[in-house]
């Protein structure tokens, strides 16, 4: 089977943006198609990645919409929603149509217009996608990130520091990147003062409420060398689910859906965690980085905060994590934060990641949905 391919991709700005949902996946496809060198009318399946279109501005039907605003017909559409990382489910998606031998060019289109709700609309959004008895009792993403990060903490004898140390990490990262959302350094001091949202958790151990957008443009190795020399290949992926419930699981300090599809990834890539040299986590909060970390059999359980206190996981560290900034710094617009980590990844391997370049071959992308309740790993190499 002749390998998957990225040749293109792009990422707009992310923030609060005056654009609507169907402005933000037109600007990051006509970027993405600029920078593969590839006519909208070659694109033969056009993904788009996407949680809450309609709930957050009743807009619906954006694929179709995106196929014709990118001029991409008669492009087969399909919207992937797989909660908050419908991005990497998107990456699946856009994955197999290629491997399959269905296309031989697909774009995928992640994007979320969040911003113009409050914090409270936004967060009883996101917060449906939670089983429907913890819904009614008020359960928020949040409150399980506090409760799992207590009980990370008492476990494995964690500092409350080794948290904030991650957020500091990510912001420093933040700080080189254009787009991100934030690009501001803050201390330690600064993230253990603010206010508490979830114990422990505090206002900045939380990614932000974003708008933004990515896409990345797919097509077998054989095409690729056709259009140019710079790509990456997907050389493995994985797709799992864990109990919808969060107190249904043995270990909630552990993510089954982050080990199994790692499993798949690292075995499909015929790789091991010790071979990956950067990595993006998805950091809704703080605690999901010490989590996937172990998880994805970087470090051992419980000494994923650790290796944040020694420096392995900074840009000039061992293993960098969330060299984009991660979503704490980046920004978090549901359906594109998936498409920006493997766009983060794809320009770390072809070393056009500008001052946040870091020496690697192999990369991986973690996007996870809900609370661990669904996950995309995606390993991608150098050609």
């Amino acid at each position: 089977m002749d390998r998957v391919a990225i040749i293109g991709a792009s990422m707009t700005q992310f923030g609060q943006r005056d654009a609507w949902i169907r402005e933000l996946l037109a600007e990051a496809g006509q970027a993405a198609l600029a920078d593969a060198e590839v006519s909208p009318d070659e694109i033969e399946h056009l993904y788009v990645s996407n949680m809450a279109s309609g709930e957050f501005e009743g807009q619906t039907g954006v694929p179709n919409a995106l196929a014709h605003d990118l001029a991409a017909m008669p492009a087969y559409t399909a919207r992937i929603d797989q909660t908050s990382s419908s991005g990497g489910a998107g990456v699946y998606a856009a994955w197999q149509s290629v491997a399959s031998g269905a296309s031989d060019m697909t774009m995928l289109v992640g994007g979320e217009k969040m911003t113009h709700r409050s914090t409270a609309e936004a967060t009883d959004v996101i917060a449906s996608l939670t089983h429907p008895v913890e819904y009614k009792h008020g359960v928020t993403l949040p409150s399980f990130a506090g409760l799992t990060a207590r009980l990370y903490l008492d476990t494995y004898d964690a500092p409350r520091e080794s948290l904030g140390r991650v957020a500091v990490k990510n912001h420093k990262n933040g700080l080189d990147n254009p787009h991100a959302q934030f690009r501001k350094e803050v201390d330690l001091e600064t993230v253990l003062d603010s206010p508490i949202v979830a114990d422990p958790l505090r206002l900045y151990d939380f990614c932000p409420i974003t708008d933004g957008s990515a896409a990345l443009v797919f097509c077998p190795e054989s095409v690729a060398r056709e259009y140019t020399d710079e790509y990456v290949v997907v050389s493995g992926i994985g797709g799992a689910t864990d109990t919808h419930v969060v107190h249904e699981r043995a270990d909630p300090t552990t993510m089954g859906g982050v080990v199994n599809s790692s499993e798949i990834a690292y075995e499909m890539a015929d790789l091991e965690p010790d071979d990956i040299d950067v990595a993006e986590l998805h950091d809704m909060f703080t605690i999901l980085e010490f989590l996937q970390s172990e998880d994805l059999g970087f470090f051992e359980k419980g000494e994923g905060w650790k290796a944040v206190e020694e420096g392995v996981t900074d840009r000039d560290g061992e293993l960098p994590i969330n060299t984009s900034g991660g979503l704490k710094s980046k920004g978090h617009p549901l359906g594109a934060s998936g498409v920006a980590q493997v766009y983060e990844i794809y320009k770390q391997l072809i070393g056009d990641a500008g001052d946040r370049q870091v020496d690697a071959d192999v990369g991986l992308a973690c996007n996870v949905g809900g609370f661990g309740n669904c996950v995309t790993t995606t390993i991608m190499e150098s050609r």
